[in-house]
């Protein structure tokens, strides 16, 4: 997701991005109460002022450590899953020599200068960047505030800071066994100067960082007592669902809202520009009320528009130049010398999220002031659409954020909260605005259809000699971050354009064809990098075929210029017995990814039946994510990653007839059930390097090593997702 707002070169094999040294700015105060408040601020990063100039600084990260003794980690990303809730705290932890059981957290307020996402210019989790980004600095807060409390207590005791050391929150000194727990040291610690420069502890000095731990968010989301947007219990609080109109870009006509103001709990009706609200007491009556509503839609210019009619406006785009991405050698001349030329077209669907968790918001809107409780992924920008609806000024406006029930990008948008604030606006108490499943689902902000066309040139040996790709689709940077769309290269659109490989030849670019407006594309747990993933890795697997090669020694030769890649590969490829027979009725097929800083590979192992329905019975996958920080986390997201991927693979469409979208709930818009779930074995590479992201990789790698265990069980190769099962049948 959004990975090349990190980083905007090489499309192939993409630096690591820029970390931040220990000349992070450091500063302590007295915490509120008494204690010990140490902030970090980071210069150098987008929107951030010169180190010089400290009274333009402010921190994005805040530990604070009571006189009790304790640590309070206000948490600048997000909890959707992911794991960032044990992971973030487990830096401070290492550094501060503190149980990791002994962190609390608290939600950050918005605030795009103290909580910036180092690694995207503003406060905001996603693009598997939240360790990335606060790698260094937590663990440099945690240092710093050690060093600190060793410093205090060594002038308590009269003694050399050398001689002292921390160990679970105290400081002991070691000659004589004297112990000061932390919270004792917290009032003297906040009056010392911060350490300019704290040495961090190497990775053979690692006690936390590395380990499995125990989720600190599970107890909560077992007994019930973790809050999510949708559980916000106000006084006074009302609750309304609404209807937007269903075609796309329409708008509302006229309502008879007669029968509906007879049910029972019905309280008002609020009219807005595209779609229409019912309150009431509770969500059944809302529910009953929206139903009993006599609606007439003004069903605007794309009534008349379907699936079809998208894929021929693409198909048509596909013939424009396109915007250059990466240009290397000839490709042109290269293919036209070529002794085999190759070309394909891939396509993927328009796709939801369909978060266990539907778009929900409470808003309270006053004269002098205005209250918003939901989960999101942008508290900033859920703060910023709420005081553009009422008028107030910023700090009048006060976001409440929560666990998310699932945001795989769906709520990086605030359209939902634009929608429940305008309601708000026009009653005089709190008011919870639910989406419901149908709603949620045909109303989503979507993973755009990609329609790419792919070229190659191989020699006489069967190695390529050029490769061409051009994407072709919507443009999610244009209209969600305009400043990174520059020069009409939406970069991560192309980005993994050419997979991990190095080509002499080398041609990748991008032709932008927006849908008709009303139907918006934004961000779905990976975008270039999942889309690119199958078209490259499934073009690649052909060229393997064509040159008659087995895929994995294929892709081998062209990864020594990637050698993290060629290893997790190598794994994968391992462990899953590649080369060795298969049982009968089975085909293998692999994949492999490099995305958001981190290496995956990944072999399939699927069977057919007769009426062509494809089961995925095994993946193994191989992961270099640099230095792990919960491998238990690692796997989990591995493993999640895999089945939210394999549910589009298998299932994944949004389709249009008469501008309406046709899924609506989970009976048309297929989940994989537990009964579907393959086999899964992750193997972590044990590595020095920077952290990688692990939410969004495993879901892009999946696909491709899926059709092409498929190629390999019936020789049919499929270029579009989802698998139609038609084109499997026995006989087809």
């Amino acid at each position: 997701m959004f990975d090349k707002l990190i980083d905007r070169d090489a499309i192939s094999e993409p630096r690591m991005p820029r970390v931040l040294s220990r000349r992070t700015v450091l500063t302590a105060g007295a915490a509120a109460g008494g204690g010990l408040l140490l902030s970090i601020s980071m210069p150098g990063w987008p929107g951030r002022a010169d180190a010089a100039d400290a009274a333009a600084f402010a921190p994005n990260a805040f530990v604070r450590i009571d006189r009790d003794g304790q640590v309070t980690l206000v948490m600048a990303q997000v909890e959707m899953g992911q794991g960032t809730y044990t992971s973030m705290p487990m830096l401070i932890a290492e550094e501060l020599e503190v149980e990791l059981a002994k962190v609390r957290l608290e939600h950050a307020p918005p605030d795009d200068k103290l909580y910036v996402n180092p690694l995207i210019g503003f406060q905001v989790t996603g693009g598997s960047t939240s360790v990335r980004g606060f790698w260094k600095p937590l663990r440099m807060a945690g240092a710093a505030a050690r060093t600190m409390l060793i410093q205090a207590a060594a002038a308590e005791w009269k003694v050399d800071p050398a001689t002292c050391r921390a160990v679970k929150g105290e400081v002991i000194h070691t000659p004589t066994g004297r112990k000061l727990a932390y919270g004792r040291l917290v009032d003297a610690a906040a009056k010392l100067p911060v350490p300019a420069d704290v040495p961090l502890k190497t990775q053979k000095d690692f006690a936390l960082i590395g380990t499995p731990a125990k989720r600190l968010d599970s107890a909560g989301k077992v007994n019930g007592t973790a809050e999510y947007g949708i559980d916000t219990k106000v006084p006074g609080m009302k609750v309304a669902t609404v209807a937007a109109c269903p075609v796309i870009g329409g708008k509302l006509g006229n309502v008879d809202d007669s029968k509906a103001t007879a049910v029972r709990g019905v309280r008002q009706i609020v009219k807005l520009d595209n779609a229409v609200a019912v309150i009431a007491d509770h969500m059944g009556a809302a529910k009953k009320g929206l139903e009993a509503l006599v609606i007439t839609w003004d069903e605007g210019a794309s009534a008349q528009f379907s699936s079809a009619d998208l894929v021929q406006q693409l198909k048509d785009a596909s013939d424009r130049d396109g915007v250059v991405a990466v240009k290397q050698g000839d490709v042109a001349k290269a293919i036209a010398g070529a002794a085999t030329k190759m070309d394909a077209v891939y396509q993927m669907p328009l796709l939801a999220h369909a978060a266990m968790e539907p778009m929900n918001c409470t808003v309270h809107v006053r004269k002098d002031g205005c209250d918003v409780w939901v989960g999101t992924q942008v508290v900033s920008r859920a703060q910023a659409t709420a005081a553009a609806v009422t008028g107030l000024p910023l700090d009048k406006v006060k976001v409440h954020n929560h666990l998310l029930g699932g945001g795989f990008g769906r709520r990086l948008d605030v359209d939902g909260i634009t929608q429940a604030v305008q309601i708000a606006k026009q009653v005089d108490y709190p008011v919870k605005v639910i989406w419901t499943r149908e709603e949620d689902i045909q109303h989503d902000i979507y993973r755009p259809y990609y329609y790419d066309t792919l070229s190659a040139g191989l020699d006489a040996s069967g190695r390529p000699v050029a490769f061409n790709h051009r994407v072709v689709g919507s443009s999610i940077l244009a209209r969600w971050a305009p400043p990174f769309f520059k020069d009409g290269l939406d970069s991560d659109a192309v980005e993994a354009g050419s997979g991990p490989y190095g080509f002499d030849n080398l041609l990748v670019d991008y032709v932008r064809q927006e849908p008709p407006a009303g139907l918006t594309t934004g961000w779905w747990r990976g975008v270039g990098t999942t889309h690119n993933a199958f078209m490259v890795e499934g073009f690649v697997d052909e060229l393997a075929a064509t040159a008659k090669q087995d895929p994995v020694a294929y892709r081998r030769a062209l990864l020594d210029k990637a050698p993290r890649a060629k290893a997790v590969l190598d794994l994968a490829a391992d462990k899953a017995g590649w080369g060795k027979p298969m049982p009968a009725g089975r085909g293998r097929g692999v994949s492999v990814v490099f995305g958001f800083g981190s290496y995956i590979a990944q072999v399939a192992e699927v069977s057919v039946g007769k009426d062509g329905q494809v089961r995925v019975e095994r993946v193994v996958c191989a992961v270099d994510c640099g230095q792990m920080i919960n491998p238990d986390t690692i796997k989990a997201q591995m493993e999640g990653g895999i089945l939210f991927g394999l549910t589009a693979a298998l299932y994944g469409e949004i389709t249009l007839k008469n501008g309406r979208v046709e899924q609506g709930n989970f009976d048309t818009y297929q989940a994989m059930r537990i009964n579907e779930v393959p086999v899964i074995e992750v193997h972590l590479i044990d590595s020095h390097e920077e952290p990688g992201g692990i939410g969004e990789p495993g879901t892009a790698t999946i696909a491709p090593a899926v059709v092409n265990a498929i190629f390999n069980l019936t020789g049919k190769r499929l270029r579009k997702l989802p698998i139609d099962p038609a084109q499997l049948k026995s006989g087809a």
